[in-house]
């Protein structure tokens, strides 16, 4: 955990001002885990030249990214789920084969760290079977984080209500045949648990976890959505979230029929409700906020929360675009995520910045954009925050954990970049994951030479290859078959109980009320 980074560049974030933080042949003495020191390499090496030595005048250091909204490794695409709008592509979900959490959580962890991503949080889809069942998936997950070295704050999305659709499920089990509905009824029976029985589990959780896997752990809460969570659950969720110091994580105007049924439900917008139960507050972030009104970003800005942005799944789903340039006139911050995956269909936070970069160009020649360090700085401070390590995460000063990405300068540079380019916007702009050199995690190398050195990786995307090779058990094709028998069924009701379609090209949505 002790040892010393050299860098021709130290990115180490932003100034109060919103100008790079620079360090110039440096380096970064660590201890314990812990940046003790950031200097000139010869102050630093002094009376430390027994500690192993990485890097060189050829590379740049920077912060570890953060992912701040993630699900499970092996992607829908992948599975054979077809894109689709958010509502009738979750469903498809239930169809899908599973390798076991162990694998899926490493798959996507190879995928974060081997591009630069050393903190992620992780909101599990949702707890099945009986406790045993939670605590055994839960354990699997964390321990692949643990075995891979990754740092992760960890929640699980909880609903109490309209699992299937916007409306009663019990409304929706009737309109379909006797059969498919009995199958579809048992299907649901393991999400209908009382909240309180999920806060226990979370307790139960933390406590066992806690002091565990050198402090690389933060455990969240997710309540799912609002039209997924009745008033009760969320003042519950929320109450014991405070008591614990724990962050909450949940998704919010995602798509427009959302923002509808919020307007419809309770005669204002679903930020506004969170407000009148006193559910606004700093340790809440919001994931997507693609339809949020101006008074709804007013609301969140008073209150202190967060929005994590998940550009690439708000284009890929036509879910939207978060108005991401008003959240930033309002100082609201705002962290980045990859939701399943991003337009690669993998977890390349370098690839997913470049993106959230140029969306939020707009025209006009005078308009205030984020340039790349604001877009670095969603990456990596802001996202820390949201994950639950914003003390400790984020940033490469005296303190900070020894996260630390080395860029290979020449790969990054090649063949040639002018000295007069900020280095922010060539690591933002140039930045792939074939530049990643060397990647640490409390000072710990967990990538060399850009492949992830704590596990064999070769050998955990054989064993998925292998077990999604065998003939389909007969379990997943019943699930298979039960999931193409209801969507035709699923659709026809959303299209009995959703307002008329007023699809457009895209916009930044909420802006244009």
């Amino acid at each position: 955990m002790d040892c010393i980074i050299e860098a021709g560049v130290v990115f180490c974030g932003l100034n109060a001002d919103g100008t790079p933080s620079l360090r110039h042949d440096a380096a970064i003495r660590i201890h314990n885990g812990r940046i003790a020191h950031i200097g000139a390499v010869e102050a630093v090496v002094a009376g430390n030249a027994h500690l192993p030595r990485h890097g060189g005048a050829g590379f740049v250091a920077m912060p570890g990214l953060v992912n701040g909204h993630h699900h499970f490794g092996l992607t829908p695409l992948m599975m054979g789920v077809p894109f689709a709008p958010l509502e009738l592509w979750l469903p498809q979900f239930r169809g899908m084969r599973s390798i076991g959490p162990r694998l899926d959580t490493l798959y996507s962890a190879i995928e974060m760290l081997e591009s630069g991503t050393t903190t992620v949080h992780h909101i599990a889809s949702g707890l099945t079977g009986d406790p045993e069942n939670w605590r055994a998936a839960t354990d699997e997950v964390l321990g692949a984080y643990q075995q891979i070295g990754m740092r992760a704050g960890y929640s699980f999305m909880m609903r109490d209500r309209n699992i299937l659709t916007y409306e009663n499920d019990a409304e929706v089990l009737k309109s379909l045949p006797a059969d498919l509905a009995e199958i579809v009824a048992a299907g649901l029976k393991p999400a209908q648990v009382p909240t309180r029985d999920y806060m226990t589990f979370f307790r139960e959780t933390r406590e066992r976890w806690t002091g565990t896997g050198r402090g690389r752990l933060r455990f969240n809460l997710a309540p799912a959505n609002l039209h997924w969570c009745s008033d009760e659950s969320l003042q519950l969720i929320f109450e014991t979230a405070r008591t614990h110091g724990a962050q909450v994580h949940m998704h919010l105007l995602e798509t427009r029929r959302q923002a509808e049924f919020a307007q419809a439900r309770y005669g204002h917008s679903a930020v506004e409700h969170l407000a009148a139960l006193e559910c606004l507050g700093p340790e809440l972030t919001l994931g997507h906020g693609n339809w949020m009104t101006r008074r709804d970003l007013d609301l969140v800005a008073d209150c202190g929360c967060s929005i994590c942005h998940n550009a690439s799944s708000g284009l890929r789903l036509g879910s939207g675009i978060a108005p991401v340039n008003e959240m930033r006139r309002r100082n609201i911050p705002v962290a980045l995520g990859i939701d399943q995956s991003n337009v690669a269909d993998d977890r390349d936070m370098l690839l997913e910045m470049k993106l959230v970069w140029a969306l939020h160009r707009e025209t006009g020649m005078w308009n205030d954009r984020p340039d790349a360090g604001a877009v670095l700085r969603m990456a990596t401070e802001h996202g820390a925050r949201t994950a639950g390590f914003g003390e400790t995460v984020g940033r490469l000063e005296p303190g900070f954990a020894g996260d630390v990405v080395l860029l290979d300068r020449t790969r990054l540079e090649r063949p040639f970049v002018d000295r007069r380019v900020p280095i922010s916007e060539t690591i933002l702009h140039r930045g792939s994951r074939s530049a990643v050199d060397k990647v640490f995690i409390d000072g710990e190398m967990v990538v060399e030479n850009g492949r992830v050195c704590r596990i064999d990786r070769d050998t955990v995307l054989d064993e998925i290859a292998a077990r999604l090779k065998a003939p389909e058990t007969a379990p997943e094709r019943q699930a298979r078959m039960t999931v193409e028998t209801l969507m035709p069924y699923l659709e026809a009701f959303h299209q009995r109980h959703t307002p008329p379609d007023a699809s457009a090209s895209y916009r930044f949505n909420a802006m244009n009320d």
